[in-house]
């Protein structure tokens, strides 16, 4: 989805973030893009391969942070999560529509 096209139109103050799946970004696309200044800077917790090799380029770049794709590792986090897989699970026994539903247009058939 974000490959250096996508890259080259961030402003030069940019942080790219990310969190959602490695491959969401182009990972080598975006080891040139922070060379090149632009965005200036990337966090990011999910690498396109997990974990990420250790000579990897990106891991030598002084404008990135890295996370071992562990954002959601807190236990509050781990608990809403529980939490909410419970009340899914009670209303999908239930015969109810699930409460946090990835595809709710499922319902609509």
């Amino acid at each position: 989805m974000i490959g250096a096209r996508e890259l080259s139109l961030m402003k030069d103050s940019a942080i790219l973030i990310n969190t959602a799946r490695g491959p969401v970004v182009d990972q080598q696309a975006l080891v040139e893009a922070l060379r090149a200044g632009r965005p200036e800077r990337a966090a990011i917790d999910v690498t396109n391969v997990e974990p990420i090799d250790m000579n990897d380029e990106l891991l030598s770049l002084p404008n990135v942070i890295i996370a071992p794709h562990i954002a959601s590792a807190s236990v509050a986090t781990r608990l809403k999560m529980a939490n909410m897989a419970v009340d899914n699970l009670i209303a999908g026994l239930s015969g109810e529509k699930l409460i946090n539903c990835a595809n709710s247009e499922i319902y609509d058939k």
